[in-house]
């Protein structure tokens, strides 16, 4: 009789523990949805250019201004790409979204702090 309980338990957990690994790796990083507010990003940088920009006196303040741009449009989209890798999530502008969720994770300073980065 144990026999025949232990054969027809062990089938029913390796059924249960594959169901809840599917569940812990496929199905729940995929209801997380990252949300970014690129618009907000792309405002700050260029009140920070149109600082330097108001404020330069030389030549050489207005090719660092011209500089922190060019750096800004390159490591914009680059970031933009990583955050879904990192956070193993879909990745929709904030605007996009018309209400959040539990599963909704905001990732705007996430962008921010890899747009600054060297």
């Amino acid at each position: 009789m144990k026999a025949l309980l232990l054969h027809l338990l062990w089938p029913l957990l390796t059924v249960a523990a594959g169901i809840a690994a599917y569940d812990r790796w496929i199905v729940r990083p995929a209801l997380r949805v990252g949300v970014v507010d690129v618009g907000e990003v792309y405002r700050q940088k260029e009140a920070e250019f149109t600082l330097i920009l108001t404020k330069a006196v030389s030549d050489d303040d207005r090719q660092k201004a011209m500089l922190l741009a060019r750096r800004f449009s390159q490591r914009l989209p680059a970031a933009l790409d990583e955050l879904p890798r990192e956070c193993g999530c879909l990745v929709v502008l904030k605007s996009a979204v018309a209400g959040e969720t539990p599963r909704t994770v905001d990732l705007t300073a996430h962008l921010k702090q890899k747009v600054e980065q060297p």
